[in-house]
Formats: structure tokens, C-alpha cells, sequence
């Protein structure tokens, strides 16, 4: 019975990881813009680069869900907005 506990962990970090090489991609390409800024003001600030990285993932997979929920394209002047805002989070919808 540890079969679907398996699977979900590895869906889980696969999940994380994508989101997490999507905000580095994001980062080193300066687009959006915001998430550079974002990571750059976070770590100047004292948090650590894994832990940017996770919240700014977080962020990125609020508005995939959202995205998906409402079957719209991307916000990025939301997306943009939330991570400026960070480290607070944004509300997740449930």
C-alpha cells in the first residue's frame, strides 16, 4: 500500500523541481524582470537562495492553478505583482 505515497512524492518533487528550474530560467533571462528583482531583494535581505527560490515557486504555482482553474492564459501583471510582494504570500484559492 506505500505504491501511491511513492508516486505522489515523486510527482510532488518533480513538481517542485519544474517550477523551481522555471524561476531559475526566469532569473537568468530577466523575464519577467520582477523575478530577478525579486530574488535579488530577498537574498540582500538575508533569506536563502533554496529558500527565494521556494517562495518565489509558490508563487508560480498559485497562478499555474489559478490559470488552469479559470482556463485563461497567464497574468503577468499578477505574477509580477505577487512576487513583489514577497515573502508574503499570496492567498491560495481553494
Amino acid at each position: 500500500m506505500s505504491e501511491p505515497t511513492d508516486i505522489d512524492s515523486d510527482e510532488e518533487e518533480f513538481t517542485e523541481s519544474t517550477l523551481t528550474q522555471a524561476i531559475e530560467n526566469q532569473i537568468e533571462s530577466d523575464n519577467p524582470p520582477a523575478a530577478k528583482a525579486t530574488f535579488n531583494k530577498l537574498t540582500l535581505v538575508g533569506y536563502e537562495r533554496d529558500d527565494v527560490l521556494n517562495l518565489m515557486a509558490h508563487v508560480l504555482a498559485v497562478e499555474i492553478d489559478k490559470m488552469l482553474e479559470e482556463d485563461r492564459a497567464f497574468d503577468t501583471e499578477w505574477y509580477e505583482t505577487a512576487l513583489r510582494a514577497l515573502p508574503e504570500l499570496p492567498p491560495e484559492n481553494n
